[in-house]
């Protein structure tokens, strides 16, 4: 476990909820809110504040529209985020290294 960062595992990711949103954006590309919000079985309240903090970091970008009249919302994962979802996988992917050794 020597070998292994704490510092490298992005507390803005690490959260059960914004987990699951960049695990899925990060395969889907974009999603509207209504379906991220059933994927993560999440609240209204508690998805946006989760996109908020994905948002101000700059790892996801959110569009609002209006369809036929309702608004639509759409989140998309940033460039940046990519890199961060990465980073992370890697520090978790080491972490399973650091225990199996």
């Amino acid at each position: 476990m020597d070998e292994f960062d704490i510092d490298k595992i992005d507390e803005v990711i690490h959260g059960r909820v914004r987990l699951g949103i960049m695990a899925y954006l990060s395969g889907a590309g974009s999603a509207d809110f209504n379906g991220l919000k059933a994927r993560l079985q999440a609240t209204d309240g508690n998805l946006s504040a989760h996109l908020r903090k994905l948002e101000d970091a700059g790892f996801v970008a959110i569009d609002k529209s209006f369809v036929d009249r309702k608004p639509l919302t759409r989140v998309s994962i940033t460039e940046s985020g990519r890199k961060a979802f990465g980073g992370y996988l890697d520090a978790m992917a080491a972490l399973v290294e650091a225990r199996e050794a």
